[in-house]
């Protein structure tokens, strides 16, 4: 059994999107996408989704997440807020791509026994194939290059495999450099200087990205504080020397850089007037929970780098494995995000408007660019 919600000949909804669960904590997802399929799997009865926002400049691309949600409404609301991002994320990053994004919702918080992660993963390609491409998958939370290997025996729109099965690897190192030079940008923004060395930067979540950027970082001489829910990820911190935060306390550390890049939500409207920090730039998609929030950072004085570009380096990366890969590209490629942050910003001054709202703008300037002019009326 499957729900689809499509946009019409006009780009308004013709369906309404699952309903979410409605409540002061959780806000509204707007819904302008082109299409969403939302899937009960054959095999495995996980319901599995693709939320398709743009294709207006390529084919949309965007990882799946496997992920445990309360319910499915919570889990159409991460893939809708998701796509939505990677339209921007590769706009902003001139590639030849869309925005979209996948979800294999874990109905308990428990990792799903072999035979029942194959059969999700195998629901989830046979969702990717029926929409012939208009969807590319890709590797994101709690998938493995792995799974993209069992995905890609269904269908052949993945991307991000391993270098054995004629892949580019994983595209964590290339966010995390991605990650780092949109950081000296913001340093050079803010302290004159794009010399991270002495720096106070408080890493949340040590995962993929997370890892690379403090060995990055170490190597840069910042002063590292990490934290992840996981404390075996603690190895880390002492292996680099880097102080060891309480996660339910490190969103507020007092620093000079504070990078989430753990899931998104993690500046909220609870948190934003207690942050420590001189400039937010991190990995994790959506870290600012509602709208408005970019606002509220500015009127404090706290540089926003917008996540969707700071992030771009791992979509870089697996953008040019469908084009034709070449590691050296895809490196200079990535390191140009730190002339689109330099650029962001200075257009934000100029527009005395925030960061935030400068990214769209100039993102939503190239897809508009690319929309053919309307015909002249015929008298």
């Amino acid at each position: 059994m499957s729900a689809v919600a499509e946009r019409g000949a006009n780009g308004r909804p013709t369906a309404a999107a699952p309903a979410p669960a409605m409540g002061d904590a959780v806000p509204a997802v707007p819904f302008d996408h082109e299409q969403l399929i939302v899937r009960r799997g054959a095999r495995s009865g996980a319901h599995v989704i693709v939320a398709i926002h743009s294709t207006a400049l390529g084919p949309a691309l965007g990882g799946v997440r496997m992920w445990h949600y309360p319910g499915v409404e919570d889990a159409v609301r991460d893939a809708l807020r998701l796509a939505d991002g990677m339209t921007w994320k590769a706009a902003a990053a001139g590639l030849e791509l869309g925005g979209g994004k996948g979800v294999i919702r874990l109905p308990e918080p428990t990792p799903p026994a072999p035979e029942a992660r194959r059969g999700a993963l195998l629901d989830f390609a046979d969702l990717v194939e029926s929409l012939g491409g208009r969807y590319i998958t890709a590797e994101d939370v709690g998938m493995s290059p792995e799974d993209l290997v069992t995905i890609r025996q269904r269908t052949q729109h993945v991307t991000g495999l391993p270098p054995a099965h004629g892949g580019s690897g994983d595209p964590s190192p290339f966010t995390a450099l991605g990650l780092e030079v949109a950081m000296k940008a913001c340093a050079r923004e803010r302290f004159d200087s794009d010399d991270l060395e002495g720096r106070r930067v408080a890493i949340i979540g040590l995962g993929h990205v997370g890892s690379w950027l403090a060995r990055r970082l170490t190597v840069d001489g910042a002063d590292l504080l990490v934290c992840d829910i996981d404390p075996a990820k603690r190895h880390l911190a002492d292996e680099l020397g880097a102080t060891w935060l309480d996660p339910a306390e490190a969103t507020l550390a007092e620093c000079d850089v504070l990078a989430p890049c753990a899931l998104g939500g993690a500046i909220d409207r609870h948190n934003v007037s207690l942050l420590g920090c001189e400039i937010v730039c991190g990995s994790a998609n959506n870290q600012l929970a509602e709208q408005g929030l970019d606002e509220a950072l500015a009127e404090r004085g706290i540089l926003y780098a917008p996540d969707f570009i700071v992030n771009a380096g791992g979509l870089i990366h697996v953008y040019k494995e469908i084009r034709g890969y070449s590691e050296q590209r895809a490196r200079q490629l990535v390191l140009g995000i730190g002339r689109t942050i330099a650029t962001t910003l200075a257009t934000a001054r100029a527009r005395e408007t925030t960061p935030l709202r400068a990214a769209l703008e100039l993102a939503h300037e190239r897809i508009e660019a690319t929309r053919p002019a309307e015909a002249p009326a015929v008298a």
